[in-house]
């Protein structure tokens, strides 16, 4: 990588640079934090700040969310004070040409024209009388008649952020101005003592010229902070009329009366629409701008009572609230009732006890009911309120559940309200994770085909009404609405093989282009020999819907049976021949029932088992984390669940299926697929020693409990020449660290590099790394680079390699809203597996591309985005790398389909949720707990303290379970 870091400077004096801010700043290393909500545009208030405001610091992630998937690798460099890396890939000079030429329609728009005058750029702040905290508040104080007229409205239009950013296309006379705001007189209102009088300060800090960002899309000039500012500008231009008009949320904007979807626990979705500017290569092969437009799903809490949506949150009557309420009164603090609650915080609502209504913000949902929570009143007399609502008001309380405290404060002492009195504003998004039941009732609102999600475009970009946009015409924006129509390609396909008795051994084309084929009468290409089944059991879970012991037993014969027709190995017994042992297992007796079975299938082989089934009842995660930890954990044995359901019906299907997960736990491998097209781009490609490596790391979901629940990371690397199978190591990464830490890197990716140096590169390591990372947006991709491969590399040297290997790093990225709609696609209108687009939505001089390489069962595809940020001396010419992630993906080990993420990255994903069962605090049976704890940071850190996270617990080392795929 380039050279050392080095901040922006951004000061500059009102006649100097075109780049700078205010010199009355506060401290650069402050972040907003999340604090309120305010009532119309359904996003979290930032904390306030004391002090004067930094109008935007590069070098802090924050103030480029908006545009953080516009400025490509190097605009980020630049960003962050970095050097660009003279090694960043650029753009190949000829695009892929094998295979065969289709037309595409993108959802993205070509912004034909966009302004070149120079536009100035201004710092808000607000008096200290003004919580800046509210941003319905500062968009109240921004609109008002005051500042209009001292800003020159309506002739000169201001674009606001809604915060702390303002442009104008003309120049104030002061370098700052000061404006007087009293609300209440502008609105008709009885002054109330001067508490609703503000102070505005507009003060200028910087020129935006667009002549910077036209020279960088032209070619000649390299990315700079003007293309920021400039793209910066754009961005909130475009979004200023729509936010005026609809309910915001980031990029997307939602119409107040649009229908909703139930999504059950007081939660509704509905759709709105997308949008991103961005610089991009379009159509017309042409260095310019773009908008994608796609369809945007919300969630939000419904409108209504507090208590009612408590109810709905937990699925149960106030009665069964309450004595959940009481119960947990033993011990609040750790109470799940308290960890659930926590949903709530930060929910505006509004007391209507009185009128008009008055509007609060929760803080917390706390121990106190409404007989124990007491306040003081302006008379100093102490009330509950229980006592203060029947006498005030002459209202019965709801007794023996929780109260509120609000975030605000009277007389410097809390504010407590009791549930039944409040009510769930509108237009608030609901931010924590949602169940098993209403994730699948999203999944059904947000899936929607080609065709119907196309038209939701076409109705989005009506909305948005970019011809009728004041503010684009303003400042000269114009974006076409009719989508750009590319050029892309159809890869050839590969021959994907199965074991040479199989009745047919490969695949049909027609079957690989369609995304489906049978395993019916094939064989594994390899199978099971290195770990043929000798002792194996099946515990049945016992519960309503478990088999009986006619049906555990033909679910067994069936297993064998189908297992051993796609050439698994079942060694028989000399005694049971290949009859696995059948028991009963008890979940009454907690991590024993898992040790009472295992112990009896060995009693009967006299024999360490082979693999374990277990056949539950239903998909409960924790009775599922319980058997697999003490299995992978305590045993070091792969196991394989069942649903009872599954096992009664004994289909042929499911138990195919389920033979290709065990048939690689032990070892073996579904396919293999070979290409005709990577030997002609390069002859040496089989004959170069190449690892595979993927890697990605997982977050706790948002809501109550994240905040001290660790991060998890998981590295795979390739075992094999035909690149199918793979190891995986895992391990917590932290809270919320996003980068795989050092110490993980050295351990796991360093112990997975040493066996395959001993095991394929007879002692030497591999000559090129293909490093394919999920997981990072691209304000990360320097410290992948910096951190990770730095640290990879440094594990070869520890190995005693004296020259490294050539790394080509790859980036996958699938959280984006680029969508293909081809003029010919399968019979719902979706691309075809290989479709390449390398124009039209990707990055105007970086290498990236779109491939979609699957076949969506339901609803439209999502292509992935890759995005090559290193490529050592040139070891991986641009078509071989996107035959290679193309061709991988017809290998997924678990499944009969391509898939749409290369499969490293795929079984990262698999253990990294398996780990999940390894954590310390989960339920096992034995097995002495870590007290050794974590506490690791990264430059890309995105928490901002220091949080403990204990390790999970190590698999046995001698056990051999770490040599295989035990997280398929």
């Amino acid at each position: 990588m380039g050279g050392a870091s080095k901040r922006r400077a951004l000061t500059e004096k009102d006649h100097g640079s075109s780049t700078g801010s205010s010199g009355n700043s506060r401290d650069a290393t402050e972040r907003s934090a999340p604090k309120s909500i305010p009532r119309l545009d359904g996003n979290r208030d930032p904390i306030p700040t004391n002090g004067g405001r930094l109008a935007i610091d590069y070098s802090r992630p924050q103030d480029l969310k908006n545009i953080s998937e516009a400025l490509g690798y190097a605009g980020w460099c630049v960003a962050r004070g970095l050097d660009i890396p003279d090694e960043l890939p650029r753009r190949p000079a000829k695009f892929n040409s094998h295979g065969k030429a289709i037309k595409v329609m993108l959802n993205t728009f070509n912004v034909d024209k966009f302004p070149s005058q120079v536009v100035y750029q201004y710092d808000v702040s607000w008096g200290q009388d003004t919580d800046d905290s509210k941003r319905v508040l500062l968009r109240k104080i921004w609109n008002s008649k005051a500042v209009k007229e001292a800003l020159g409205e309506p002739s000169n239009l201001w674009v606001y952020d809604g915060n702390k950013l303002a442009w104008s296309g003309m120049k104030l006379v002061r370098s700052e101005t000061r404006v007087e705001v009293d609300l209440d007189e502008e609105q008709g209102r009885e002054k109330n003592e001067g508490k609703n009088k503000h102070t505005v300060f507009v003060k200028y800090t910087r020129r935006v010229d667009f002549s910077g960002l036209q020279h960088f899309l032209e070619g000649k000039a390299a990315y700079s902070t003007e293309c920021i500012d400039a793209i910066n500008f754009l961005d909130h231009l475009m979004r200023e009329s729509p936010s005026q008009q609809f309910t915001q949320i980031k990029k997307s904007f939602f119409q107040r009366g649009e229908s909703r979807f139930d999504l059950g626990g007081g939660i509704e979705a509905f759709k709105g629409v997308f949008a991103s500017l961005r610089p991009c290569l379009n159509d017309k092969y042409q260095p310019s701008l773009t908008v994608n437009v796609d369809v945007a799903n919300g969630t939000f809490w419904r409108t209504q009572a507090l208590g009612r949506a408590i109810s709905q949150a937990f699925d149960c009557t106030p009665q069964q609230f309450s004595a959940r309420y009481k119960d947990s009164l033993r011990d609040w603090r750790h109470s799940p009732l308290k960890k659930d609650l926590g949903r709530f915080k930060r929910i505006g609502v509004s007391a209507t006890h009185v009128e008009p209504y008055t509007q609060w913000t929760i803080d917390e949902i706390v121990e106190l009911d409404v007989h124990t929570a007491t306040f003081k009143d302006k008379d100093d007399k102490k009330w509950t309120l229980y006592q203060y609502f029947k006498e005030k008001y002459n209202r019965q309380l709801m007794v023996n559940v929780p109260v509120v405290r609000v975030t605000k404060k009277i007389r410097k002492a809390p504010v407590y309200l009791p549930i039944d009195v409040l009510t769930i504003d509108a237009n608030q998004r609901y931010n924590s994770k949602l169940n098993e039941r209403q994730t699948s009732a999203m999944i059904r609102f947000a899936v929607t085909l080609p065709m119907d999600r196309w038209n939701a475009v076409q109705t989005g970009v009506k909305l948005l009404n970019w011809s009728g946009d004041r503010y684009h015409q303003h400042y000269g924006l114009k974006i076409n609405p009719s989508a750009a129509v590319v050029d892309g390609r159809l890869l050839p396909l590969p021959t994907s093989h199965f074991g040479v008795k199989s009745k047919q051994s490969t695949v049909a084309p027609k079957d690989l282009i369609q995304g489906r084929w049978r395993l019916d009468e094939r064989q594994f290409a390899l199978p099971n020999s290195d770990r043929p089944i000798r002792a194996w059991g099946v515990c049945v879970i016992q519960g309503r819907s478990a088999p009986n012991p006619v049906q555990a037993t033909k679910f067994a014969e069936q297993f064998a049976k189908i297992y051993q027709s796609h050439g698994g190995i079942i060694q028989a017994h000399p005694h049971h021949g290949q009859k696995p042992w059948i028991g009963i297992g008890n979940l009454a007796d907690g991590g024993e029932m898992v040790n009472k079975a295992w112990t009896a299938a060995g009693n009967r082989y006299q024999s360490r088992p082979t693999i374990m089934f277990f056949i539950v009842n239903d998909r409960n995660v924790e009775i599922y984390r319980r058997i697999k930890k003490s299995m992978d954990i305590r045993f070091g044995v792969v196991s394989q669940v069942i649903q009872s359901k599954h096992a009664i019906t004994c289909s042929a299907q499911y138990i195919s299926n389920v033979c290709m997960k065990v048939n690689a736990k032990l070892g073996g491998a579904t396919n293999v697929v070979r290409s005709a097209v990577i030997p002609k781009i390069n002859p040496k490609a089989a004959s170069t020693p190449t690892m595979v490596v993927g890697a990605d790391v997982s977050h706790p979901a948002p809501g109550a409990g994240s905040g001290e629940a660790a991060s998890f990371a998981a590295i795979t690397m390739s075992n094999d020449v035909n690149f199918t199978r793979y190891w995986a190591e895992v391990q917590t990464n932290g809270h919320r660290v996003e980068m795989v830490t050092t110490a993980n890197i050295y351990d796991h990716f360093g112990h997975m590099a040493k066996n395959w140096m001993q095991r394929l590169g007879r002692g030497q390591p591999p000559e090129r790394v293909i490093y394919i990372r999920d997981g990072v947006s691209e304000g990360q991709y320097a410290a992948v680079l910096n951190e990770e491969v730095r640290d990879m590399k440094a594990v070869f040297a520890k190995l005693g390699c004296k020259t490294a290997p050539k790394f080509c790093v790859m980036i996958a990225g699938k959280r984006h809203h680029i969508r293909f709609f081809p003029q010919q696609g399968d019979r719902n209108k979706n691309p075809l597996p290989g479709t390449l687009i390398e124009a039209g939505c990707t990055h105007p001089h970086e290498f990236d591309f779109y491939l979609c390489s699957h076949v969506a069962i339901k609803g439209t595809a999502r292509p992935i985005h890759y995005q090559c940020i290193l490529n050592e001396e040139g070891a991986w010419q641009a078509a071989e790398i996107q035959q290679f992630l193309f061709e991988h993906s017809f290998q997924y080990i678990r499944s009969t389909t391509p898939v749409s993420l290369h499969p490293a990255v795929y079984y990262a994903h698999l253990a990294a949720d398996r780990s999940r069962a390894h954590i310390n605090d989960s339920p096992v049976s034995s097995g002495k707990k870590e007290a050794q704890a974590q506490n690791v940071r990264s430059s890309t850190g995105s928490s901002g303290r220091r949080v403990e996270v204990a390790p999970l617990q190590p698999m046995p080392i001698n056990s051999g379970i770490r040599e295989t795929m035990w997280y398929i």
